[in-house]
């Protein structure tokens, strides 16, 4: 057991570093993915398409993903994901400079791909943890993202000069890096992520006698859809990704309208990239101690007061609070419902139905990225942003309503 456990922290540092990599150089690519669809496109109305793309190529992806992990191990299917995300920037870099938008797309669909695989990240850090440490397992690889918070949008300005020294275009600047970082953190996985946390994850399930994810026999689909804590696990995710995805991708090319500089924009991005990331271990605490049904709840509620405030002043400080609020409001939703989720699967459950989830997310967050630009030019921001805040009503209503029917929610091991 005292070995189980030390293989399971190994693998959640491990994949901490790599998240931390991977995330940065993401989240410096979806900083100015808005302003390149509409300068590459021609019109504000492109804005959200590289997005769009990128959110699908992983939505696309996930499912086969985690299929392919299980065959190959979660070892390999990472580092292989991020290579891919390697090949992703170098095409988006060429395209920038060449000023092609095809291009351009095909190499933010390639970095989707490869962030798929980097988010299954996550559910290998809850198979080789016991059902009642699962959320801050979790938790911890997702502030792994918190360093791509931080270093991915502050990374754009110093980059973008860097580019520009070098005789590219500044913008393209970003893309170059993020390759360098994107193929650290497939070294790292390759290296250090051993024994593969599939293995682990079996020996856990059989140590852990208690826990429905020993259960043998893999059910179909859509008897696990049919479980009102999978629906509303599912929904917290596909919602929460949904409107967070919609005026995060947007906000850059609101910030240019209003005269920001590149730094005003990294800075609010940050701010909210931060919220994204920088509390998960108190969101999993939460989700594992006040429970997964709260912890959704106070996510839902967040969403509706960020995107309320965001309509309220294009200014740089609002805007960054609004963004940091969104951020929050996401990653409470994210991991109470990727902790709901994995409470609810087998061993032989978990690769199907994950990747089915993290499919549906990806559609909805690509339909949802491909359409804010467009009403962003048909009505402005604020409609947008209250439109957005009408799904986070509806998200908080649902989850409200499930809460309510239960006189307490299950433990984390409970069926």
């Amino acid at each position: 057991m005292e070995s189980l456990a030390r293989s399971a922290r190994k693998i959640t540092w491990t994949l901490f570093a790599a998240q931390s990599l991977g995330s940065a150089s993401f989240i410096s690519a979806a900083t100015l993915s808005s302003i390149l669809g509409a300068r590459l496109g021609g019109s504000a109305a492109y804005a959200g398409f590289p997005s769009a793309v990128n959110l699908l190529g992983g939505a696309l992806a996930a499912p086969l993903w985690s299929l392919l992990m299980d065959r190959i191990g979660r070892r390999n299917g990472l580092a292989l994901g991020l290579l891919i995300g390697v090949i992703g920037s170098g095409v988006a870099f060429a395209a920038i400079v060449g000023g092609g938008m095809l291009a351009f797309l095909a190499g933010m669909g390639l970095m989707g791909l490869a962030n798929a695989a980097l988010g299954l990240g996550r559910f290998a850090a809850a198979e080789v943890h016991p059902p009642h440490q699962r959320g801050r397992a979790i938790s911890y690889v997702v502030i792994g993202g918190t360093v791509g918070a931080i270093a991915g949008p502050l990374l754009v300005a110093p980059s973008g000069a860097l580019g520009l020294r070098a005789g590219f275009d500044a913008l393209a600047g970003p893309y170059a890096v993020g390759l360098i970082m994107l193929l650290l953190a497939a070294g790292v996985i390759f290296v250090w992520l051993r024994p593969d946390p599939r293995e682990i994850g079996r020996q856990v399930a059989k140590d852990f006698p208690g826990s429905r994810a020993i259960s043998a026999d893999a059910r179909p689909m859509r008897v696990i859809v049919r479980q009102p804590a999978a629906q509303v696990a599912m929904l917290a995710m596909i919602f929460g990704q949904m409107i967070m995805v919609a005026i995060m991708v947007i906000t850059a090319l609101h910030m240019r309208s209003h005269d920001h500089s590149l730094g005003h924009v990294s800075a609010v991005i940050s701010a909210h990239t931060v919220g994204m990331f920088a509390f998960s271990i108190i969101s999993g605490a939460l989700a594992d101690r006040w429970g997964r049904g709260p912890t959704i709840l106070l996510g839902s509620g967040m969403l509706v007061v960020a995107c309320w405030s965001a309509t309220l002043s294009p200014d740089l400080v609002p805007l960054a609070l609004s963004l940091f609020l969104l951020g929050l409001g996401w990653n409470l939703c994210f991991v109470g419902g990727s902790a709901l989720l994995a409470d609810q699967l087998s061993p032989a459950e978990r690769a199907r139905a994950q990747g089915v989830n993290d499919l549906l997310v990806g559609l909805a967050s690509a339909l949802a990225s491909l359409l804010s630009g467009m009403v962003y030019a048909a009505i402005g921001f604020p409609a947008m942003a209250l439109t957005a805040g009408g799904l986070a009503v509806l998200l908080l209503a649902a989850v409200a309503l499930w809460v309510g029917r239960k006189k307490h929610l299950p433990s984390p091991s409970a069926p």
